[in-house]
């Protein structure tokens, strides 16, 4: 695998990851552009009601989460990630600016269902191409320099959409036809990718058994998936932030600044990572978790609140790059790919269930439950890791069950 001539801080990474580090900022830069235009277009211009706006992202999130899974075996199946990686961003792509060309809502919810579609399939391929592209002690910077790259883009993207609105007075159908340059830009990065030769024949068909994966990899899913039960939308902050007199203008730069937080933090965690053990950072970031959580359920003070949205980016950062390269780090090659979509598409439906019980507490008990409801499940997350994964690093063996 072909390595650069760089700095000795980004020292074992190869050419493949940074590519793939740039093809995620600008994925995230088209798709985070649109986070605060979607529901303004939906109910403004389209006339949609607010269960619509829920429905639209509710439906087209569970379908990401699901064909995450699909995508990785398919990739395993037929031993290939770039060209299922590539099919997913062109598709992630196309789609963002036939949402601005909708004339009814259900042509936008067609659009946004696509899109997401498109950003589920490339996932699995395109984190098995990051951790077969360096050695097995630098995956951990591997994922954090993609890290770097998606919270980057999830920084930008907003602050882009602001600038287009308001600065340069950019109505809201052109930030959707806008957003197809970036999109083309992440497929254009994949395109340059050398993919290793696969190290395992293609299989005949596509093998949906569980009892491929090692136990030890169900034991992290299972931990994961603890964790995961009060793991809710960060909307919830969102709406939190701005419940206690904060101005849209100044929640969507807490919000770009909460991103960055999380860009800055993802490298580091990673390389920490591969020193450290996964382990213990990962249960650094459930810990960051915890005590955001609490601090959300009791502060009012918006400079606080905005001090601690940036401090949760710290779990965000730690949490992406690390969860996916110690699901690496059970699998053998040929495995890759499925185990970590399915790893990804165990965090999204989660996220999901957990989001649904966030808002029935929301609207039902009170604001602050949802808070500590995801504080007690970071205790028992963190409890499930510390029980069913052994501390110490993980080398895969292809017969690993």
């Amino acid at each position: 695998m072909a390595r650069l001539e760089i700095h000795p801080y980004f020292a074992g990474l190869s050419r493949n990851t940074f590519l793939l580090a740039f093809a995620s900022l600008f994925a995230d830069i088209s798709t985070e552009m649109l986070y605060p235009v979607l529901p303004v277009f939906l109910t403004q211009t389209l006339q949609a009601s607010g269960s619509i706006v829920g429905l639209v992202d509710g439906v087209a999130q569970a379908a990401q989460n699901i064909v995450q899974g699909l995508s990785g075996s398919l990739s395993d199946k037929l031993q290939k990630r770039k060209s299922i990686a590539l099919a997913g961003y062109l598709l992630a792509a196309i789609a963002k600016p036939l949402m601005g060309l909708s004339t009814v809502w259900q042509g936008a919810f067609g659009a946004r269902l696509l899109d997401r579609l498109g950003a589920g399939a490339r996932s699995a391929p395109r984190d098995a191409l990051i951790a077969s592209s360096v050695d097995e002690k630098d995956r951990g910077r591997a994922f954090g320099l993609e890290g770097v790259g998606d919270n980057a883009g999830a920084f930008l993207g907003p602050l882009l959409a602001v600038f287009l609105l308001y600065a340069a007075h950019v109505g809201i159908r052109p930030i959707f036809y806008l957003a197809v340059i970036p999109g083309l830009l992440a497929f254009f990065m994949v395109l340059l990718v050398r993919e290793q030769p696969a190290a395992a024949a293609a299989k005949s068909k596509i093998d949906l058994s569980l009892r491929r994966f090692p136990k030890l990899y169900w034991r992290y899913l299972l931990a994961t998936a603890l964790f995961g039960l009060g793991n809710s939308s960060n909307a919830f902050l969102i709406l939190r932030t701005q419940e206690i007199g904060t101005s849209l203008e100044t929640t969507i730069l807490i919000y770009a600044a909460f991103n960055l937080v999380a860009a800055l933090i993802s490298y580091p965690a990673g390389a920490l990572s591969d020193s450290w053990g996964r382990r213990n950072i990962l249960l650094a970031s459930f810990i960051v978790f915890l005590i955001a959580y609490l601090g959300f359920a009791v502060m009012k003070n918006i400079v606080l609140i905005a001090a601690l949205f940036g401090f949760y980016g710290l779990y965000q950062g730690i949490f992406r790059a690390v969860g996916k390269a110690f699901a690496a780090d059970f699998l053998s090659d040929h495995l890759r790919a499925s185990g970590i979509g399915w790893y990804s598409t165990t965090v999204g439906l989660l996220q999901l269930v957990a989001s649904v019980v966030a808002g029935l507490l929301w609207d039902r008990i009170g604001h602050t439950a949802v808070f500590y409801y995801g504080a007690v499940f970071a205790v028992v997350g963190s409890v499930g890791l510390l029980l069913l994964i052994p501390n110490g690093s993980f080398s895969v063996r292809s017969d690993a069950v």
